[in-house]
């Protein structure tokens, strides 16, 4: 769903392992969006432990809807299941990075939450 929704149907798909891996990782969350046995929506997230008091961030990695069920509260909805799962874990934020040029993303976001401007590095490990 996440390859259709990011316009990446060729990408590999992770191998079972891999994904039984990172599904039995506890800081890993995964949530799905099912209408009629399809998931049309998900998200990935990723619980980060900080190490200057008791307390975590929750990462949302990715956040996609099936293009026929955009606009109709889904993404919304995914957001808002997961903030119970946030408050669990004791997390004082959850935060989410969106592309300038995503629009509907970045207004989602603008109505959940506040906006700051920053930068963003990639830093390759070797």
């Amino acid at each position: 769903m996440f390859n259709q929704a990011f316009a990446e149907p060729d990408r590999p798909r992770p191998s079972d392992d891999y994904m039984q891996a990172l599904l039995a990782d506890p800081k890993f969350i995964a949530l799905a969006a099912i209408v009629d046995g399809a998931v049309i929506g998900g998200i990935a997230a990723y619980e980060l432990v900080k190490y200057e008091a008791e307390r975590s961030e929750i990462y949302i990695y990715d956040l996609a809807v099936a293009e026929l069920f955009r606009r109709r509260g889904v993404a919304t909805a995914l957001i808002e299941a997961l903030k119970p799962i946030a408050l669990q874990r004791r997390a004082w934020m959850m935060f989410v990075q969106a592309d300038l040029v995503d629009e509907p993303a970045v207004a989602l976001y603008r109505k959940l939450g506040r906006e700051e401007q920053v930068l963003h590095f990639d830093i390759a490990p070797a």
